[in-house]
């Protein structure tokens, strides 16, 4: 995924800009996924684990990427205030 394709990229809901997700973001995630207690905006648990993603500016929700991919659906998207306990 391209740095120019990710500069025209918004959040679906909030239409704040979006960045790469970190590496300390991606592993806390998948550490959240791997114990069973991460959930999608839409109320299902997460059990995929994310090789990249995207969060918004403000660090509070996370898209996955895949296969290149941005997928940008409310109901997929993650809200990180979950790792927050």
């Amino acid at each position: 995924m391209t740095n120019k394709l990710i500069d025209i990229l918004c959040c679906p809901v909030t239409h704040k800009k979006l960045k790469r997700a970190s590496k300390s973001q991606l592993k806390a995630v998948n550490d959240a996924i791997n114990s069973g207690e991460l959930r999608s905006h839409g109320g299902e648990p997460v059990r995929q684990t994310i090789r990249e993603g995207l969060v918004t500016v403000d660090d509070r929700t996370l898209y996955r990427i895949d296969d290149g991919i941005p997928v940008l659906l409310e109901d997929e998207a993650i809200a990180l205030v979950q790792l927050e306990h």
